[in-house]
């Protein structure tokens, strides 16, 4: 008997849900002319970020295409040499490919990488007729270069390692007393 009362109800049920969102004002988007910004952490188009004196700071690890479930990550690393520094450590990215046919957006290259190299944009207008186009390269994803911003290769001009760069030396702010990480270290000796 309960089946037959809800074979009755269901079509009416329906029916209910219809009616009421019948009359509802609808909001139309007016998309193409009238863009709504993104939420503050979307995950849009990558980029590859440089740092302040304009070398680049992927290293070339490959751990982003590892951690990429889609496998839509290509990256071959190099070394850096004398005459030719693209990053601050012992290599480079020399290759970069990201292809955005197999790409899902899910942040997990981003998670994965150690320098903090690759982030996500806000930018979502990733449409092409070409698939070739979607294919984006290195020159592609590189950040712009800002004012004081020199284009790689050159020397490092941020401190005279790669641990004092990587920690922000020659930056202003920044002393060599009274970094962070020291303070840290000796916090931590003082609690043993």
């Amino acid at each position: 008997m309960a089946s037959l009362k809800q074979q009755l109800w269901d079509p009416i049920a329906g029916f209910g849900v219809t009616f009421r969102t019948m009359f509802r004002k609808a909001v139309t988007e007016q998309y193409p002319f009238e863009k709504k910004p993104t939420a503050p952490r979307f995950h849009g188009r990558h980029q590859l970020n440089r740092h302040p004196d304009g070398l680049e700071k992927c290293i070339g690890c490959e751990l982003c295409a590892w951690a990429c479930p889609a496998d839509a990550i290509y990256v071959e690393g190099a070394d850096n040499t004398e005459g030719g520094r693209f990053s601050p450590g012992e290599r480079y990215g020399r290759v970069y490919q990201i292809n955005y046919l197999r790409c899902i957006f899910c942040g997990l290259c981003i998670e994965a990488c150690p320098t903090r190299a690759l982030t996500m944009t806000n930018e979502y207008e990733l449409a092409d007729d070409d698939r070739a186009k979607l294919i984006y390269e290195k020159k592609d994803l590189l950040a712009p270069m800002l004012p004081g911003m020199e284009e790689p290769p050159h020397e490092m001009r941020l401190g005279k390692d790669e641990k004092d760069y990587y920690l922000g030396a020659g930056l202003p702010g920044w002393s060599s007393g009274g970094s962070k990480e020291k303070k840290n270290v000796e916090s931590e000796a003082a609690h043993s």
